[in-house]
């Protein structure tokens, strides 16, 4: 039926991108197609499976591209040897579509491979999970109140966050080098997931590309409501990889000194030692964990999942909470607006706590069961995983029949 390349520095199933890709090979798999996955062999290894892997570069070339972002503020300028390489491999496998998730993550030098897009005449689809094509330097820009990507970028006031620069600022000239870059492939498709995320980059000099909206999805065999053990008193849940300030976690601190709430607070993902010793004795800490269906009981569990985050395209544990009947308190920030609806849980102002604490507080006096049947039907009609899987197939096909009609 076709081939599809995706290119992405991780494959792991721990990373959103990861399982996406994963997901949207297997679909297209099952449809006839085949399936290949590019991504950073010094990153990821060799993986096993399903999709036919392209591995790229080696820890060595992540390490030198690692240095030269840290020293001299050229992420994605490094890797030519490497970008080279999958080049060749492309031109040996010839797919029939190119989707591109991340190419940051010290992997891929950009110029030379859009230099090669912009020519080989195969239609490529970006999917947008940051905001890091349309910016100088940072990957997401909304927690540091910062519009330089609208005008062109420099003296970048998240120069030391990642992809971080110790030495040189040069986030006014990678604005221009993506720039020129990015807007070289003719008729460049981008999949943005959150509305939030299109509106933004439609301000910015991708303004010309063609916009797609296909927001992602879950695995609603698995999050669904799970039999668990009734936990003595309700359960106030906060998810997340990796707690930061722009994740919300001194909002969480703010929570977790109610004295109406002691007890109550579970803490899931990955959380500094410092920063955990601050919290009171009664919180519940689960170190970060992969696993899904262990993730669904604890959403199942919970009585209400709260996501104060500063920074974000398109939460998955929000939609996780919702299709596992658990409503949901979070700030008006990125696409969580588009998320939580009239009965799935409250939408509040960015940075107020104290509303973020009241809602919740609300959702434990009124209880889990005025949200559940709104929070499931809003789980089935929007986030089936295979709903978003069959608007990409859709797109495929799309463009390959506007490339394969004669002209003129």
């Amino acid at each position: 039926m076709g081939k599809l390349l995706q290119i992405n520095p991780v494959v792991r199933d721990s990373t959103s991108t990861g399982r996406i890709m994963r997901e949207l090979g297997e679909f297209m798999m099952a449809r006839g197609w085949e399936s290949y996955i590019a991504y950073s062999k010094g990153r990821d290894g060799v993986p096993r499976h399903s999709s036919q892997l392209i591995p790229v570069g080696s820890k060595a070339d992540v390490a030198w591209h690692w240095l030269l972002t840290r020293l001299a503020d050229r992420h994605g300028l490094c890797s030519k040897r490497a970008t080279r390489k999958l080049i060749a491999q492309i031109e040996k496998i010839q797919p029939d579509i190119i989707q591109i998730h991340n190419i940051h993550g010290y992997f891929l030098n950009y110029p030379i491979l859009f230099q090669y897009l912009a020519q080989c005449g195969k239609p490529v689809v970006w999917t947008t999970h940051d905001c890091w094509l349309y910016t100088g330097h940072c990957y997401h820009y909304d927690a540091a109140g910062c519009s330089k990507w609208k005008t062109g970028c420099g003296h970048c006031p998240q120069k030391r966050e990642f992809p971080a620069s110790w030495l040189l600022d040069r986030s006014k000239r990678n604005y221009q080098d993506k720039k020129a870059a990015f807007n070289s492939v003719p008729e460049l498709e981008i999949v943005n997931i959150s509305r939030w995320m299109q509106e933004e980059m439609k301000q910015s000099f991708l303004a010309g590309a063609r916009f797609h909206l296909i927001p992602n999805g879950i695995d609603l065999s698995i999050f669904h409501p799970r039999e668990s053990a009734s936990p003595a008193v309700s359960v106030v849940l906060c998810v997340a990889s990796i707690w930061s300030r722009e994740k919300g976690i001194y909002d969480i601190l703010a929570l977790s000194r109610q004295e109406d709430l002691k007890g109550r607070l579970v803490i899931v993902g990955q959380l500094e030692a410092p920063i955990l010793r601050l919290f009171p004795s009664d919180v519940r800490h689960i170190p970060r964990t992969e696993n899904a269906l262990e993730l669904a009981r604890l959403y199942s569990a919970a009585t209400v999942l709260v996501c104060p985050t500063y920074q974000d395209n398109y939460p998955t544990v929000i939609m996780e909470a919702i299709a596992c009947g658990t409503p949901v308190v979070t700030y008006d920030t990125g696409g969580c607006p588009e998320l939580v609806t009239p009965g799935t849980g409250y939408i509040v102002p960015q940075g107020a706590c104290s509303a973020l604490i009241q809602k919740t507080k609300e959702i434990l006096q009124s209880g889990k069961d005025r949200y559940r049947d709104a929070c499931l039907e809003r789980a089935r009609s929007a986030f089936d995983k295979n709903q978003r899987w069959n608007d990409y197939l859709k797109l495929y096909n799309t463009l390959l029949i506007h490339e394969n009609t004669p002209t003129g």
